[in-house]
């Protein structure tokens, strides 16, 4: 092996392609950011931190990412970039020394009925291989093994042209698929009640259907009228099995209705292509409620939930089939792996085994490849996605982190901190967006946002290192030794509520009582059953609010003012104030300008290149029409009322000609959350994950319940709103209520009466109680994981 001899000395200049070691930015001025201009050292770990909506995410994620991946996006041809999302130029001066960014963010993975776990990674794909190749019977391609692919089967006369003369031949094809012919691979199955989708003592055309949408003034009415397989005017009760087939399950027939070609399909093919086979939570509300009340799901009986069919289950690799593979849990898959020695497959099984053991690496062993992956919360989708680029051989490249501890207890964030350190010491840059002091002190680089949130940020308040943070006077820096103490008397208890042989998901038959009256929190490693028990456990009913971390549903249209019903009273107050209807002062209404609809901006579609949002020329972004901007309460328009922080308005509602005691209550709540930053008409499309979890509790809080449970409050939360927080906490309960949180976060657990800690471990290795009874308790004991670490938080 020969080696370059170097010769001539070396030369003291640096050369040329060696000097672009920062990204700049320069005139950021996204969302709320104020011309910031900031330079971030590459490849080293730099820390973003600041107030919610300081403007963390807008330069990080909106500015620095969202460029990085327009600029690759537009090396594709025009063509390839028809089938891109469209990104427009973030609003900057200048964006220097980029590199490709790959954005790992708490965006939840899609819920798909039929996304795995392992669907969403590459382990089934690897897994079906290997089961193909070495399963005992053998059954047919890695496709035998999916339970997306159904078996299908044909065959028919094939016309080709051999030697001049044209030549019939019979032919016939199989394709064997490991999709369980029951449930279509979805694992459960649904019944649904008939007497829910109509009334049978009525006929078609007297509105006998109840489902949402069926009317018979529409195109159904046509198309239902048109058909000829039944009698409109005849009673569903009087139909002959004939008709009824044809009403309830008829495979999609082309019919004429008024010359035009339709198709017909009966109601229970049509129900399950349109509603029952999407995720019941995503669709709107009034449809969701006819689907649970119309429907009944059950694991699929034949292949008891598995997915897979009889074949695909039959082949096994010593004893253990590919459904037996999935639902074991992670860790113990990874050890079943390394223990399999076949040559043949050694690349394969190398790729699977280092797939499997980063999820053990990453904190997720607990989990199995056949947990849908809807279920995931933000943090485990997060680690999830994490998981691809552990093992990545690509340097050079910017990662960008969104909150990675999420939902990890101080022990797992640990692991977290020395995964993000060995991304950094391969050569790539790793920005991350993190309010966690463990995290925050790990970093090379610090950049605060603040000093406070909206309009009150997006200004660098300091940039540089750990300790030049520490002794800084910003808001992260004062607050960044805070420590809670242990509180010296706890509330005692006015009742209890009684958990008997809890087995949901990983849980081994738990009893437990959880004392009313006080704050309890739920805590314990990711994956030890917390959420299980409590989402799991706790009745949701009457007098049972439950605020978990599930996205809120809005388009850019929606608002916290629409979100929290807010609008009703404004538009209502208006209307009173003016002599006109309140429907004129809602921009999804009468009240609409007409040259955007109402929406503020105008959206330009320009096919493959990216398209383009402008402000409405008439409406000038205010999105009512001029008429309406003529009236006004309390000397504003509500265009004015809209734009204003929660705060303001709380005091323009609260007093005066404006006065509207129903307004004010709702603003009152999304103070005390802490909310108070946020305009009204802000689009719910920019909130973050914490702040939708907010406004969702702030929205709650109107409701007359006894028990609040709570997933998480403190997502999202910098360490000075924390203290906000315990504050809510404490009024709820001084209140009369039972607050109930399941929570990681060292000052909660310490503010807390009574603290219920699952564990040891997470997966099997959890789902007990190991400890149950006051902090002071849990610290003095340490006998828990949970115990040590509050233990070295409160400096016991």
């Amino acid at each position: 092996m020969s080696k370059v001899t170097r010769t001539g000395a070396q030369s003291p200049e640096p050369h040329a392609a060696d000097v672009h070691d920062l990204i700049r930015v320069h005139g950021a001025r996204v969302n709320n950011l104020k011309d910031v201009s900031v330079e971030i050292p590459k490849r080293r770990l730099t820390v973003f931190t600041g107030v919610s909506g300081s403007g963390k995410s807008s330069l990080v994620f909106d500015t620095i990412a969202a460029e990085s991946q327009r600029l690759i996006n537009e090396t594709y041809s025009a063509f390839v970039q028809g089938f891109m999302p469209t990104l427009a130029r973030p609003e900057v001066d200048v964006l220097d020394g980029l590199t490709t960014v790959i954005t790992v963010d708490q965006q939840r993975m899609g819920a798909d009925p039929r996304s795995t776990v392992g669907t969403a990674t590459d382990a089934n794909a690897m897994l079906r291989i290997l089961f193909s190749r070495l399963g005992k019977p053998h059954i047919g391609s890695p496709k035998a093994f999916s339970f997306n692919v159904a078996s299908i089967s044909g065959s028919g006369a094939v016309t080709m042209e051999r030697g001049g003369e044209t030549v019939k031949e019979r032919r016939s094809f199989s394709i064997t698929g490991g999709m369980c012919p029951r449930c279509e691979g979805r694992g459960s199955v649904n019944d649904i009640d008939l007497t829910a989708l109509y009334d049978d003592t009525k006929s078609l055309s007297e509105g006998a259907l109840t489902i949402p949408g069926y009317t018979m003034e529409g195109w159904y009415g046509r198309i239902f009228s048109g058909s000829g397989f039944f009698d409109m005017d005849k009673p569903i009760r009087k139909y002959t099995k004939r008709e009824l087939s044809d009403l309830l399950h008829k495979e999609p027939t082309k019919i004429k209705v008024e010359g035009i070609n339709l198709t017909y399909e009966g109601i229970i093919p049509k129900l399950q292509k349109s509603m029952l086979s999407k995720d019941v939570e995503a669709l709107q509300p009034h449809i969701r409620a006819f689907v649970k009340r119309a429907v009944t799901f059950s694991v699929c009986p034949d292949c008891e939930g598995t997915r897979l069919s009889a074949g695909a289950r039959s082949s096994k690799i010593k004893k253990i089939s590919i459904a037996d593979a999935c639902a074991m849990q992670i860790s113990d898959l990874a050890k079943w792996v390394r223990d399999l020695d076949e040559p043949s497959v050694a690349p394969l099984l190398a790729t699977l085994r280092q797939t499997l053991d980063s999820f053990v690496e990453i904190g997720l062993g607990y989990l199995s490849l056949d947990r849908p992956s809807g279920t995931l919360s933000g943090g485990e989708a997060q680690r999830v996605k994490m998981i691809r680029h552990l093992g990545s051989s690509l340097t050079d490249v910017t990662y960008v982190f969104d909150e990675p501890t999420v939902g990890l207890h101080p022990h797992d964030i640990q692991q977290m901190n020395s995964l993000l350190l060995r991304l950094r010491d391969k050569g790539n840059t790793v920005l991350v967006v993190e309010h966690k002091p463990e995290t925050i002190a790990i970093a090379d680089h610090v950049v605060d946002l603040g000093p406070g949130a909206g309009q009150g940020g997006g200004t660098i308040c300091f940039e540089g290192t750990v300790e030049g943070l520490r002794a800084g006077d910003t808001i992260t820096g004062r607050h960044f030794g805070d420590r809670a103490s242990l509180k010296e008397t706890v509330r005692e208890p006015n009742g209890k509520l009684e958990i008997r042989g809890a087995k949901t998901h990983n849980l081994r038959g738990v009893d437990v009582d959880v004392p009313l009256g006080v704050l309890v929190v739920v805590t314990g490693v990711a994956g030890s059953g917390k959420s299980s028990l409590v989402h799991g456990s706790i009745p949701t009913s009457e007098g049972v609010i439950s605020v978990d971390q599930g996205a809120i549903r809005g388009s850019r249209r929606s608002n916290p003012a629409t979100y929290t019903g807010l609008l009703d009273p404004i538009r209502k107050a208006f209307a009173k104030a003016n002599g006109v209807k309140p429907a004129l002062f809602s921009a999804n209404s009468e009240g609409a300008c007409p040259g955007c609809n109402g929406a503020g901006v105008v959206y330009t579609d320009l096919a493959m290149m990216a398209g383009v949002s402008t402000i409405c020329e008439e409406c000038e972004g205010k999105r009512f029409h001029d008429s309406v901007l003529e009236h006004h309460l309390g000397g504003r328009d509500i265009s004015e009322v809209l734009a204003m922080p929660v705060t303001e308005a709380a005091e323009f509602f609260g007093a005066g000609e404006a006065r509207t005691p129903a307004a004010h209550k709702i603003l009152e709540r999304l103070a005390d959350v802490g909310l108070g930053y946020l305009s009204l008409g802000q689009p719910l499309t920019t909130l973050s994950g914490g702040e939708r979890q907010r406004l969702k509790l702030a929205t709650h809080m109107a409701e007359k319940g006894g028990v609040y449970v709570l997933d998480e409050p403190t997502a999202g939360l910098h360490l000075a709103d924390v203290e906000q927080l315990l504050g809510l906490l404490d009024r709820l309960v001084d209140s009369g209520k039972s607050v109930i949180v399941v929570e990681h976060h060292q000052a909660v657990m310490a503010h807390a009466d009574w603290i219920i800690d699952l564990g040891p471990g997470a997966g099997h290795d959890g789902g007990r109680i190991v400890f149950e009874g006051t902090p002071t308790a849990l610290v003095e004991g340490r006998t828990t994981l949970t115990g040590e670490h509050l233990a070295t938080y409160v400096g016991a």
